[in-house]
């Protein structure tokens, strides 16, 4: 991973958790990927024997391993000769779905990111945005070259 493709990408991770963290609290039909990041940490941390009892250090760690781990995978968006536009759509949307649709599988409340349409739709949309930001500044960068 190149350090272009990782800022890039820490971009379109930022993004994401702006839009996020800006509108989960604005109504009950929006989704809530925070509160299944916090159930799956505290699922690892229990396999390992240990739990986050602060609400707050459990809110921050999450966060930062959820822009942590998308920085990485909104990275992928600039490797390879793909389309850039394309492979930002589709991880985009494979992510978002994956968002959706893998909770439950996992043994966690899927609810929160898959109580209906509306918020299965925005949960994915999401995603796509952070990729498409990420794609963005790609694009910026690629044009900054000297």
């Amino acid at each position: 991973m190149n350090a272009k493709n990782f800022l890039a990408g820490l971009g379109g991770a930022i993004a994401l958790n702006i839009l996020h963290e800006s509108l989960k609290d604005t109504k009950a039909d929006t989704p809530r990927i925070d509160i299944v990041g916090e159930e799956a940490l505290q699922k690892v941390m229990g396999f390992f024997g240990s739990k986050i009892e602060s609400p707050h250090a459990l809110y921050k760690a999450t966060l930062a391993g959820d822009v942590a781990s998308n920085a990485a995978y909104y990275s992928m968006i600039g490797n390879g000769d793909a389309n850039m536009w394309t492979k930002a759509l589709s991880l985009g949307l494979a992510a978002g779905i994956g968002a959706v649709a893998l909770p439950s599988k996992m043994g966690l409340d899927d609810r929160p990111v898959a109580k209906n349409s509306q918020v299965k739709a925005m949960t994915v949309a999401y995603y796509v945005a952070g990729a498409l930001v990420t794609a963005g500044i790609l694009k910026l960068l690629s044009h900054n070259k000297p």
